[in-house]
C-alpha cells in the first residue's frame, strides 16, 4: 500500500488533479491500498481540513477498488480522535496513528494516548513506528501491549532498524497484521519473515517495480524479488544522497519521469540545481527515465 505523496501546485495550494492521478496510476500497476496525508504526504504541513478533503478525493476516485487508510496523527488525542471520526465519514477504511511526537513520553504514556483514541473512535488504527522522525518509539514490548486495544489492527513498522523490525513482528504477527516501511532496504526478508506488506514512499516514484517487489515476493519468484530488492536499495542511496531529503527527492523523481508528485509545501525545500541533477544522473544510470515515455504529464 503505497504512501502518497500530496501534490502541491506553484502557489502551495493541494493539486487535486495531481493527486487522483498518482492514485489512479499506481492502482494500474497493483497497488492494493494507499496512506493518504501520513509521512510522505507531509501531513505536518496540511490543516485538517486539507487531510480530510485528500481521503475524500481518493475514496472518491479509487475506494471502490482498495482501501485508503488516512494519517490522523496529532500531539493532543483529542485532535487525533476529531481527525479521524472526520475521515470515517468520508469514507475511509482505517487511520494511522503515530505515538505523540515531539515531547518524550513513556511506554506507559504512550499506551494511554492510544487507550483513549481506541476507546472513543471505531475505525480501526494501523500503529506507526518510525521513531527517528517522531521522538517516541514502539518497542516490541510495547507493540504486545497495543495489540490489545480493541481497534488496533496493525503497525506499520519503519523504524530502518532490521532486528526492531523483526522483533516486533515475531511479537505480534500473530495478534494483528505487520507492514514493513523501508520495504526497498529489506522488503523481501520482510515477507519471508511473514509479514502483511509493504507501505512505502518509493511507489510513488518506482511503479511498477516498488510494487512488484511486493507481488514477486509473495509468489515465490526468488530472482525477481531479489533483483527488484537490489534496485530498491540502489535507489535508497540515491534519494538521500547529496544532502537530498526523501520527501522532496521523492517528487523532484517523480517530476524527473512525467509523473505528477508536484511541489513540496515548506518547511520542506525544492532540491538545489546540483541535487536535481545528481538525482536526473542518478535514475537515467538506473534505466528509469527510459521508462518515463508516454507517462502523466507532470505538475512540477
Amino acid at each position: 500500500m503505497p504512501a502518497v505523496v500530496t501534490p502541491f501546485d506553484d502557489n502551495g495550494a493541494v493539486d487535486e488533479q495531481a493527486f487522483r492521478a498518482n492514485l489512479e496510476h499506481q492502482v494500474e500497476h497493483g497497488a492494493t491500498g494507499f496512506i493518504v496525508a501520513g509521512c510522505t504526504g507531509e501531513f505536518w504541513a496540511l490543516t485538517g481540513q486539507e487531510r480530510v478533503r485528500l481521503v475524500e478525493l481518493a475514496v472518491k476516485s479509487v475506494g471502490d477498488q482498495v482501501p485508503i487508510i488516512a494519517g490522523t496523527s496529532a500531539i493532543k488525542p483529542a485532535e487525533v480522535i476529531e481527525l479521524t471520526k472526520a475521515v470515517e465519514d468520508k469514507g475511509a477504511n482505517g487511520a494511522l496513528i503515530l505515538p505523540p511526537y515531539f515531547v518524550k513520553l513513556s511506554d506507559d504514556e504512550i499506551m494511554a494516548n492510544y487507550e483513549r483514541i481506541s476507546d472513543a473512535v471505531t475505525l480501526p488504527i494501523m500503529l506507526y513506528n518510525i521513531p527517528q522522525n517522531a521522538t517516541n518509539a514502539i518497542s516490541a514490548e510495547l507493540a504486545m501491549r497495543l495489540s490489545e486495544l480493541e481497534q488496533v489492527v496493525a503497525i506499520k513498522e519503519s523504524a530502518g532498524d532490521w532486528n526492531n523490525f523483526h522483533a516486533i513482528t515475531m511479537a505480534v504477527r500473530d495478534r494483528i497484521r505487520v507492514f514493513c516501511g523501508p520495504s526497498t532496504l529489506y522488503g523481501v526478508s520482510a515477507m519471508a519473515a511473514r509479514a502483511d506488506g509493504f507501505i512505502d514512499c518509493f511507489p510513488n516514484v518506482w511503479a511498477p517495480g516498488g510494487l512488484d517487489l511486493y507481488h514477486t515476493a509473495v509468489r515465490g519468484d526468488d530472482d525477481a524479488a531479489n533483483a527488484l530488492q537490489e534496485l530498491g536499495i540502489k535507489l535508497t542511496a540515491l534519494f538521500t544522497a547529496n544532502g537530498c531529503g526523501l520527501y522532496s527527492a521523492t517528487k523532484a523523481g517523480m517530476a524527473i519521469l512525467g509523473l505528477p508528485g508536484g511541489r513540496v509545501r515548506p518547511p520542506l525545500a525544492e532540491l538545489t540545481p546540483d541535487q536535481h541533477a545528481g538525482l536526473r544522473s542518478g535514475l537515467e544510470a538506473l534505466g528509469l527515465t527510459a521508462l518515463a515515455s508516454g507517462r502523466l504529464h507532470a505538475t512540477a
